[in-house]
This record gives C-alpha cells, sequence and structure tokens, in this order.
C-alpha cells in the first residue's frame, strides 16, 4: 500500500498522509487533530464519512496506519517528488528520442514534437542506461588501471624509503671500515714516530753523559789555572810545576761531535703521507667492474649486500617499475656501455641453470620476447648460445665452466673466454648499435658472482711511484 499514490493512506478530513491515525468503530479512520476539530464544529461524535455515532469520544490509535504511512514516507523522501510537467502539470510518462527530453501525453500531441519518436520513461530509461554503460566501461577501466598504477606508486614509495635507509646503513658500515683502517693508520705512524723520538733522545742522552763529565774536568782545570794566573809571582812560581803540567796534557780523549741521523726523519713520516696511506689501502680495498642492478631485478632474485652476488629465492613484494624484469628471471648490470672494451669475470660454479652475456638498453623487460640479449649458459644439462633472431646454438665443451670471462668489444662482437684455462667458449661477431647492459639470469638458489678485482699495481701504472716504494 506504501508504494502507491498515497490515497489510501489519506485522511478524509484534512485529505493529506495520516497524522497520529485513530480508528473509529466503523472502522474510518482519521487524523486525531482532525477528527477533534471536526466534532468541535459538529457537536456530534458522528463519523465525517459514514455518520455514524461513535461510542468513544477519545477513539484509539491505528498503529497498522501510522506504521504504513511512516513507511510511505519514508518510501517517497527516497525516491524524491512525483515529476510532472512544467508546461501541462501531468505526470512525465514518455521521453522524446528526438529531443532527448522526458514529456507528457499532452507535449506527446502539441506541436513541438510533432513527428517525433517517443518512448516509454522506463523502456528509454533501460535503453540509455545500457548506452551510457557501454561508454562508461572504458572509463571504468581507465579507473581500474590508474587505481592499480597508484597502488605501484604507493608501493614504490615505500619500497624507496627502504631502499634509503638500507643504503644508508651500508654506506656507514663502510665507512666505518675505513674510518677504523685510517685510526689504526694513523695510530700506526704515530707510534713509528714516537719511537724513532725515543730511541735518538736516548743515544742523544748516552752520547750527552761523557760530554758533560768532560766538560766539568776541563772547567775545573780552566778555573784552576786561571787563579793561578791572577796570583802573585812568588806564588804563581812555586805552582808553576803543577800548573804547566795541568795544561800541556791532551785536553779531550775522543772529539765529541753530532752524529748524522740524530735527528727526527720527518721526510719519512710525512713526505707522502696521503698517497702512502692510500697505497696502502689497495689491501683492504677490491673493484668490481660490474655492480648489479636491484631496481631491474626479477622478484625471484636476491641480490647480495654488495649487488655482485645474485641467487634464485621466495618471490618479494617489489615494485613492477618499468625498468624491472617480470618474466626473465634476470638482472642487469648498473651501468651500460655504448662504446670501447670492457671485460668481467662470472662464477656460475655447479649453478643447474644460468645465462650470462650482454642486454641491449631497450630489451623487452615485461614479457618474453626474446630480442636484444646475447648470451651463452647451461640449461637442461647442456651448454648453449642464444641470440636475437636465432635458434639456439649447442656448445661441446670438454670441460665444465667454473669462472667465465664476458669480453665486450663494441666495434667487433661479444666474447667468451673459460677464465680458468683461457680459452675461448664462443663469439658473437657483431657491432653493436644500442647501448649495453651486463645480463645475468639464474634459475637455482646457487648465488652467481661478479668476481672482483683487487686494486693491484697494473691498476695504478697511471700514478708516478717514488723509488723503493
Amino acid at each position: 500500500m506504501a508504494s502507491r499514490s498515497g490515497e489510501d493512506l489519506s485522511c478524509s478530513v484534512c485529505q493529506d498522509i495520516f497524522k497520529d491515525p485513530v480508528v473509529l468503530s466503523c472502522s474510518h479512520s482519521f487524523c486525531r487533530d482532525c477528527l477533534k476539530r471536526w466534532w468541535a464544529e459538529k457537536l456530534t461524535q458522528d463519523c465525517p464519512v459514514c455518520k455514524r455515532r461513535s461510542s468513544r469520544s477519545d477513539p484509539p490509535a491505528s498503529l497498522v496506519i501510522k506504521n504504513l504511512c511512516e513507511s510511505f514516507i519514508l518510501e517517497r523522501d527516497q525516491r524524491g517528488p512525483e515529476k510532472v510537467c512544467s508546461l501541462h502539470s501531468e505526470k512525465l510518462k514518455l521521453f522524446c528520442l528526438d529531443h532527448l527530453q522526458p514529456v507528457c501525453v499532452v507535449c506527446r500531441d502539441s506541436k513541438t514534437h510533432n513527428n517525433h519518436r517517443f518512448q516509454p520513461i522506463n523502456e528509454a530509461a533501460e535503453n540509455l542506461k545500457e548506452e551510457i554503460q557501454k561508454y562508461l566501461k572504458p572509463f571504468k577501466e581507465k579507473l581500474k588501471l590508474f587505481v592499480k598504477v597508484k597502488g605501484n606508486c604507493d608501493q614504490t614509495a615505500a619500497h624507496m624509503k627502504v631502499q634509503a635507509r638500507h643504503t644508508e646503513v651500508k654506506i656507514k658500515d663502510q665507512f666505518k671500515k675505513l674510518h677504523r683502517f685510517l685510526e689504526e693508520e694513523e695510530e700506526a705512524r704515530l707510534s713509528a714516530l714516537r719511537e724513532e723520538e725515543k730511541q735518538k733522545s736516548q743515544m742523544m742522552e748516552e752520547k750527552m753523559e761523557p760530554l758533560s763529565r768532560e766538560i766539568a774536568a776541563l772547567s775545573d782545570t780552566v778555573r784552576a789555572t786561571e787563579e793561578q794566573l791572577r796570583a802573585e809571582d812568588i806564588s804563581f812560581l812555586n805552582h808553576y810545576k803543577a800548573a804547566v803540567e795541568r795544561v800541556r796534557q791532551p785536553p779531550l780523549l775522543e772529539d765529541h761531535q753530532l752524529l748524522s741521523g740524530a735527528l727526527i726523519d720527518q721526510a719519512k713520516h710525512l713526505g707522502n703521507l696521503t698517497y702512502n696511506i692510500w697505497d696502502k689501502m689497495k689491501e683492504m680495498v677490491s673493484y668490481c667492474p660490474v655492480v648489479l642492478d636491484p631496481n631491474t631485478a626479477h622478484p625471484e632474485l636476491v641480490l647480495s649486500e654488495d649487488l655482485t652476488s645474485v641467487s634464485r629465492g621466495e618471490r618479494q613484494k617489489l615494485p613492477d617499475n618499468p625498468e624491472r624484469f617480470n618474466s626473465f628471471i634476470a638482472v642487469l648490470g648498473s651501468e651500460g656501455f655504448n662504446s670501447g672494451i670492457y671485460s668481467w669475470d662470472v662464477e656460475v660454479g655447479d649453478n643447474a641453470c644460468w645465462f650470462v652475456g650482454v642486454a641491449e638498453e631497450s630489451v623487452e623487460r615485461k614479457g618474453s620476447v626474446w630480442s636484444g640479449m646475447w648470451r651463452i649458459g647451461f640449461s637442461m644439462g647442456s651448454y648453449k648460445a642464444l641470440y636475437p633472431s636465432a635458434q639456439p646454438i649447442n656448445l661441446s665443451l670438454r670441460e665444465k665452466l667454473q669462472r667465465i670471462r664476458v669480453h665486450l668489444d663494441w666495434e667487433k662482437g661479444l666474447f667468451f673466454f673459460d677464465a680458468d684455462t683461457k680459452k675461448p667458449i664462443f663469439t658473437f661477431s657483431h657491432k653493436f648499435t644500442q647501448k649495453l647492459f651486463p645480463y645475468i639470469s639464474s634459475s637455482n638458489k646457487l648465488p652467481i658472482k661478479i668476481l672482483p678485482q683487487l686494486v693491484s699495481d697494473d691498476c695504478w701504472d697511471s700514478v708516478p711511484r717514488p723509488e723503493g716504494k
């Protein structure tokens, strides 16, 4: 009943929806206030509809009608006021397909809509809603994509903070090692200086002790002789013999000269000090020609703290940034090459599935397109060479590869050698046109390592060295 026009829920006195409805013995219902005013005006307690006299001056409330009225009012408020034609005050029951607007039946027959096409409101609404849904679909898909991108951006921002904190800790650790080395080196050099000072001070004390005795003896001789020289002639002559014997003996038994090398060797301690410290740091410093880029690593690859080793592990929750592989279980080096000659050694050890080589900067990272990569590897028990637009080449090797040297010559191609035996493995003769990055792929938990190079004399040939250093 509440879904109808509301006529069944209207008071016959005020012609409005019941307010505090009451029911008479004749079953007719009215608003309590409307009924009181009616009886006050008529001076009798007759039913306003059937004129039957009511036996009660205070009729009971009708809870059923009250609940129905409240439901009807709530539904009407949610539905909004019923729309009527602004020109004819008739209900809008039709939709003009030419003017694209709701109309009433009077509008349909007017000159304004002559020869126009019409549909019932409900049919037109259903059809046009389907049309809007069709147009809305790409918006919803775009919204879904944007939400996904925003989620990835949020994840990237959070991961970036984790990266920054982790990198900060590693930088501090490295500088702590350098500070410790410099502090120990400083203490060692200060100790050497103090030891030299102690030795040379002791030597000077040993040198000065007999010299002091000689000075005291000579002082006594000079003083006694000068006293004789100031005495009277008779006294002088009486002691002349002793005085002349005293001054005729040699004054010094040895030549007390300052020894060579008595001073602190400042040149030894200060000369080329920073260079000598730098030179000694080679013992604790190594150089890795290739550093892996964690931002390119497939989520199932785990990189070492120094970014020179990689192995396969559990899938990590990482941002799907454009640089990252999500199909190939691979990682790239952090620096690319677009000219020149470069070499690096890769230790594959007993890894059961691996590939090493180079990849172009434009290599497909989000799919399985085998282009832009030149590699050799070991898979399913055999060695292979793979390169763009060609079938894999099986490699016949007598010895198991443990360490591989990758040699890139931008003008001539890519060369692979057994780093232990120096024997060639395979050569891609090719003149490259794009920037190339070192490439490693691993499907095994055993690590694959970029081998470091010690900072040897070969790395320092351009630095002039003093003799004996």
